[in-house]
């Protein structure tokens, strides 16, 4: 049984146990879904970023991911010199086992290695303090992107999956709820220059930041 005392294990059962508390107590009463925007109404254009491409997400992804709505689309920088690829998954209920998949899980399974991993901290519009985002640089071959990455529900911006099962708990048992989204943003990475990479897409969040939020249920 000394597997148990593995530091990953423990973690992984403490998600478990999350999770089916969280389960629990949104299959005890009626639970409280929010309206939501539909994706396809989100901005073309974010503070002189504009939308290069809206990218039809193929079928297999959508029928692992099981979101109720998905955005993924390609914006460039202000002066045309930057793309910043963005996906949104939305889910208006983790009732039935839907629930965000991670990206450091999901990256290697479509050939992308980590090469550095980490926490971002961001100043952003309406916020008193910075939000905190994961922050990862992949690579696949010789090309490397920076992904930036969070969940979203209620307004609150949550970089770690751990915190974000706890605070699925307290909201399934206070407000009845268990919408989340998960928020990506990805920016290939030139010249081997990741901090410049890293930049864009920092500027890229700032940009659309505001109208996330109008987005997003509250």
């Amino acid at each position: 049984m000394g597997f148990l005392n593995n530091k990953y294990v423990r973690v992984l059962t403490g998600v478990l146990l999350l999770q089916a508390a969280a389960f629990y107590a949104i299959a005890m009463r009626a639970e409280n879904m929010p309206e939501a925007r539909p994706l396809s109404l989100f901005p073309s254009e974010l503070g002189g970023w504009r939308m290069l491409q809206d990218v039809k997400t193929e079928q297999a992804v959508l029928d692992i991911l099981k979101a109720d709505d998905t955005l993924n689309r390609v914006y460039a920088s202000p002066s045309r010199t930057v793309a910043a690829y963005l996906f949104i998954a939305y889910f208006k209920t983790q009732r039935y086992g839907q629930a965000p998949h991670s990206p450091k899980n999901c990256l290697p399974g479509s050939g992308w290695e980590p090469v550095e991993s980490g926490t971002q901290s961001i100043d952003v519009p309406g916020r008193p303090a910075p939000i905190v985002t994961n922050r990862y640089v992949v690579a696949h071959g010789d090309e490397k992107s920076v992904v930036l990455y969070w969940y979203q529900s209620r307004n609150r911006i949550i970089a770690s999956e751990y915190s974000a099962k706890i605070w699925l708990v307290a909201d399934a048992i206070r407000y009845h709820r268990s919408d989340s989204s998960l928020v990506k943003i990805v920016v290939p990475v030139r010249n081997n220059d990741a901090d410049s990479a890293t930049q864009a897409g920092v500027a890229f969040i700032q940009a659309l930041f505001p109208s996330l939020l109008k987005q997003l249920p509250s």
